[in-house]
């Protein structure tokens, strides 16, 4: 069953709605964090967050485990607030993921093969812990992780190169709640109709779609607003 989003006039209450906090910039040394509307909480290695020095408040923070977590809580001594942890699995390493018990709600990136791709993006939702794709991975891949969060209270997060991919991912989640045609979506999202949604189906994307982490944030930005959906 498709969830209605109702096309608004462009002129919304809050035309950051969409966007605010989305992109979740990869941390890099020496980087300079982007401080724009769409900026979200950073993500840090686990293992780089044992080489920050001692007093340094970091804020929030999504933690991507590389590292035995049991290590980080031991070793780590910066200050911090855990939004989220991010783990990469593959089919041997899943179950253990998913066994894990952490502080703060865990995304899992798993493998997605064409023949487990739905059941992998189920078990994870049954778990209770949220599943996270590349935007690089194929439409149909993409299309089954939708159509599983879709009807899910676990959400998604997203990876993204570029603002292009940026905008694709947000086309697509609209046009799965909408229940539409997700990878023509993806190919060639709608940027009039994302940029005239109301505020409370905006509202309803953000609750699925929980973060897209990307390298250069400041440049995605500089995407959105080209298309209207940042100033």
């Amino acid at each position: 069953m498709s969830v209605p989003l109702t096309l608004g006039v462009p002129h919304r209450p809050d035309p950051q709605a969409l966007i605010a906090g989305l992109l979740q910039q990869r941390y890099r040394r020496q980087e300079t964090l982007s401080t724009t509307v769409s900026a979200g909480p950073r993500v840090i290695a686990a293992s780089d967050l044992l080489l920050v020095p001692a007093g340094a408040d970091l804020g929030r923070i999504v933690v991507d485990l590389d590292i035995d977590p049991d290590e980080l809580k031991r070793d780590a001594v910066a200050t911090y607030e855990v939004v989220r942890f991010h783990i990469d699995v593959d089919e041997s390493t899943m179950p253990d993921a998913l066994a894990l018990r952490l502080p703060s709600p865990l995304v899992v990136f798993p493998e997605l093969l064409d023949a487990s791709a739905l059941d992998v993006v189920t078990a994870i939702a049954d778990a209770h812990r949220t599943p996270g794709f590349a935007a690089s991975a194929s439409p149909r891949h993409i299309a089954a992780v939708l159509a599983v969060v879709a009807h899910a209270e676990v959400g998604f997060v997203a990876r993204a190169s570029s603002g292009v991919e940026v905008l694709a991912i947000l086309g697509a989640t609209v046009a799965a709640l909408r229940g539409d045609n997700i990878p023509a979506a993806l190919a060639g999202p709608d940027l009039a109709a994302l940029a005239a949604l109301r505020p409370e189906a905006a509202e309803a994307v953000r609750t699925v779609l929980l973060g897209i982490e990307i390298d250069d944030a400041a440049a995605a930005h500089r995407d959105l607003v080209t298309a209207g959906l940042a100033t």
